[in-house]
This record gives structure tokens, C-alpha cells and sequence, in this order.
């Protein structure tokens, strides 16, 4: 799988080896658990997931190693299954990225 990181922000910690693997661990989550993603603004970005334990576990521990790493992320993962991703406006590019990955 050829992911396109050219999206990712310099101010990420995650040591550059790793970022292509993140990358395909939100890939595989979104295409085997998620709908079309939605824009609902420049900032934010709403995905359903399946409403399953397990998927939503996964979705969860992704997020928070995500946020670990480039802090300006918000996620937020219901319990109905939709996950919200925000960020600054001056991160939209990276909302951007992560848009096209999911769809």
C-alpha cells in the first residue's frame, strides 16, 4: 500500500519509520469500518463507524497514539459508532490528508 504523507505536518513527533504505518493503521480502520466521510467544516471532519466493541476499541487507542503525537488533534469517538476529528485552522491541509485517506 502506497500511502501519500506528504500531508503530515513537520511538527509531528512520530519518528518518520513510523509514519507510514500509522498512516495504513487509519487506512485499514476506514476501509473496513467506516462510511464516506462528511466535512462539516474547514475544521472539522465526521466519519460512522461500525458500531462494533471491537472496531470502536481500535479507533480509540488509534486516536490517542495520534494525539500523542500531534497534539492539535481532537478526536472524539461515541459510543454510537461517529467519530469527529478537529483541528486548528492552521492544520486544515492535515484534515485535508486525512479526509482523502478515508474516502
Amino acid at each position: 500500500m502506497d500511502l501519500d504523507a506528504s500531508f503530515l505536518p513537520s511538527s509531528c513527533t512520530l519518528p518518520t519509520a513510523d509514519r507510514p504505518l500509522r498512516l495504513a493503521e487509519f487506512a485499514d480502520l476506514f476501509a473496513r469500518s467506516a462510511t464516506r466521510p462528511v466535512r462539516v467544516s474547514p475544521t472539522r471532519l465526521r466519519l460512522t463507524l461500525d458500531d462494533d466493541p471491537g472496531v470502536l476499541a481500535t479507533a480509540r487507542d488509534l486516536a490517542g497514539r495520534e494525539s500523542a503525537c500531534c497534539s492539535f488533534f481532537t478526536f472524539d469517538v461515541g459510543d454510537d459508532g461517529a467519530l469527529t476529528v478537529d483541528v486548528p485552522p492552521a492544520q486544515a491541509m492535515v484534515l485535508d490528508g486525512l479526509e482523502r485517506l478515508a474516502r
